[in-house]
């Protein structure tokens, strides 16, 4: 396992992060028990991760405190919302959830906590909300404060746009891949002037692990006129000429070596797929003139993969 210093924050994080949300949710979206799910927290520790990143909403909390891991070892990211049912909590609500969070987790900190999935136009009300989260940081339940963007309602970044210049987060959480690079224009230059520790999300999902949900985007970007060809042979060349194994591995490898990324999450609920996943973010970046071909054929593209996970959809009808 390889380490990374998470921005200026000096937390020390595994480049390959346990990522508890998305469709997976450690196993729990296909049904698995929090003890199944606490033994993929166990198996991700044992190959190197040292950093958890879960929320309120994905309800995978307490299998981090049911793996019984060494606290001192580990980093925990967890999150609130700040838009809930419609409406934008308040403060002491905020601080209701922090700690309903640290007692689902086992522990009496966080080593992030995040606003989570801020829209652009909620942006000042976060700021605000920050005011009450370093109230909660001087008081050691929160060692840093972040905030991650929502993907598939803010496909510009324009939330981490501002944050990234803000120097009241200390960690953000972006949304990009290979066929959603817009964020190496917007975020990543300000992430690394700024020293703000990244962490990247939606590396892969059902865009690149679905073959069917790749064939859609792309039958959809050919449709706009946004690419030549439907065709998902045309990514065949991050094999051909990159040196990846797959398209899994070519995404993971692409979203690890961006100049900016510092922790790439992944999820899953199958520890065969663990070691894929871990092996692929650990690799060497793909050939030079394979990541210069994707970035010139798909760097115009924008919003694209960015899927809510499947029980949000479901919930939402």
């Amino acid at each position: 396992m390889e380490f990374v210093e998470l921005g200026s924050s000096g937390l020390r994080a595994s480049v390959a992060g346990l990522g508890c949300g998305g469709s997976s949710r450690l196993g729990l979206g296909q049904g698995r028990s929090m003890e199944d799910a606490a033994g993929i927290v166990r198996a991700a520790f044992e190959r190197g991760v040292n950093f958890l990143d879960t929320a309120m909403a994905y309800g995978t909390e307490p299998a981090i405190a049911l793996a019984g891991l060494p606290r001192a070892d580990i980093l925990i990211s967890t999150k609130s919302q700040i838009f809930i049912d419609g409406r934008l909590i308040g403060p002491d609500e905020l601080l209701a959830n922090l700690d309903a969070s640290l007692a689902r987790l086992g522990t009496d900190h966080v080593d992030i906590f995040h606003l989570h999935a801020v829209r652009p136009e909620h942006y000042g009300h976060a700021l605000m909300l920050r005011e009450t989260l370093e109230r909660a940081r001087r008081s050691g339940r929160i060692r840093h404060i972040g905030i991650t963007e929502t993907g598939p309602r803010d496909p510009e970044h324009l939330t981490l746009a501002r944050a990234t210049l803000d120097p009241a987060w200390s960690v953000v959480m972006v949304a990009h891949h290979m066929l959603n690079q817009n964020s190496r224009g917007t975020v990543f230059p300000q992430t690394l002037e700024n020293r703000i520790g990244t962490l990247v999300m939606f590396a892969v999902r059902a865009i690149f692990s679905r073959p069917e949900r790749l064939g859609e985007a792309l039958a959809e970007l050919a449709r706009a006129g946004l690419i030549d060809s439907a065709d998902p042979a045309q990514l065949d060349f991050l094999m051909e000429e990159g040196g990846a194994s797959s398209l899994m591995d070519a995404a993971y490898r692409y979203a690890r070596h961006t100049p900016g990324a510092d922790v790439v999450l992944f999820g899953t609920g199958n520890v065969a797929h663990l070691d894929d996943n871990i092996r692929s973010i650990c690799a060497p970046p793909l050939a030079e003139r394979a990541v210069r071909r994707l970035e010139e054929r798909y760097g115009h593209l924008v919003g694209v993969g960015l899927d809510l996970p499947d029980h949000l959809k479901t919930k939402r009808g």
